[in-house]
């Protein structure tokens, strides 16, 4: 059987870094490519941070490609100041790491995703953890793409929990609700790793302490990262407890849905408020192409995390 293919769509910010780390260590899937999107940050500065992380983790060879700066219904983007409060003003955790050798590949993100959904088909897992504005493009420049890609597995959206941005709202579908419901509707195998579950994975400052032991530049730039967000969390309240491994979960999941517990639920986006929700049109319809992680299995989750992060941070 062939190996999973994986490309990332991240607005990298501090959980997007540790989705990255997680995809470059799994032995389940190769990464093949990162895409940039707008949300933690704008888009340019997104690409730019994967590169100089990539760089750092000596993964350099991975290629990145820019993707959308703004929404597929407005013209601009402005980075939210609760992003740069919980991220930092660079969005990883304000820590300044050296420019990157590598730039960004001039084919565009939209070109990428169509590419590599002709070459790998059921082979390709894509796991968006910003806004789904690139993928809609994707489907909605080739909409033979959207039943290719076997598996599309994103970190946002809320089911069972209330939204981190409204009482419905998560952040990464608040930031485009029409592409959204775009991708949701016509996914072929959409999983959808929401609050429901990413809020039950919390890391803590003893586990970035194990990164630092290492005694690597890794293990404490990482530590630095993570730990700025960790502090966000504990000074606005969020939670004092630790901070939600939202985006490599989503990776995790994206490898090994036994992770956590699917509930088949064809899905909509209300594109007036963001809500993922049941779509009313498609509840009766046998064939379901959306599932939605509702419970996490958060220690054996944990204890696969540390084992790969302590692994590329070494």
């Amino acid at each position: 059987m062939a190996k999973k293919k994986m490309i990332l769509d991240l607005d990298t910010g501090v959980d997007d870094a540790l989705a990255l780390a997680y995809a470059l260590a799994t032995p389940d899937a190769d990464l093949i490519g990162v895409v940039s999107s707008f949300g933690n940050t704008q888009v340019e500065t997104a690409a730019q941070n994967t590169l100089k992380l990539l760089e750092l983790l000596d993964e350099q060879h991975v290629p990145v490609f820019v993707g959308a700066a703004h929404s597929s219904t407005t013209d601009s983007f402005e980075t939210m100041q609760v992003s740069m409060d919980i991220h930092g003003k660079n969005a990883i955790g304000d820590v300044i790491l050296p420019d990157p050798k590598a730039t960004p590949e001039t084919t565009t993100a939209v070109d990428f995703l169509i590419a590599s959904a002709h070459q790998y088909a059921e082979d390709l897992i894509v796991v968006p953890t910003g806004p789904l504005t690139n993928l809609a493009a994707a489907f909605q420049k080739d909409a033979q793409i959207a039943d290719l890609i076997g598996n599309i597995t994103l970190m946002g959206g809320a089911l069972t929990v209330p939204g981190n941005v409204t009482p419905y709202t998560e952040a990464n579908i608040n930031q485009d609700p029409a592409a959204a419901d775009y991708v949701f509707k016509h996914a072929k195998h959409l999983v959808m790793v929401g609050l429901d579950v990413t809020l039950q994975t919390l890391l803590t400052k003893k586990e970035t302490q194990q990164w630092r032991d290492l005694g690597t530049r890794q293990g404490r730039v990482f530590a630095d990262i993570f730990d700025y967000y960790i502090d966000a969390y504990d000074n606005l309240d969020i939670n004092h407890a630790g901070a939600a491994l939202h985006d490599p979960l989503a990776v995790g999941v994206a490898v090994d849905p036994n992770l956590v517990t699917l509930l088949p639920l064809n899905m909509m986006v209300d594109v007036n408020d963001g809500r993922t929700i049941g779509d009313p049109s498609r509840l009766r319809d046998p064939h379901k192409n959306n599932y939605v992680a509702v419970e996490v299995d958060e220690p054996f989750y944990l204890e696969r995390f540390m084992n790969y992060t302590l692994q590329i941070l070494s």
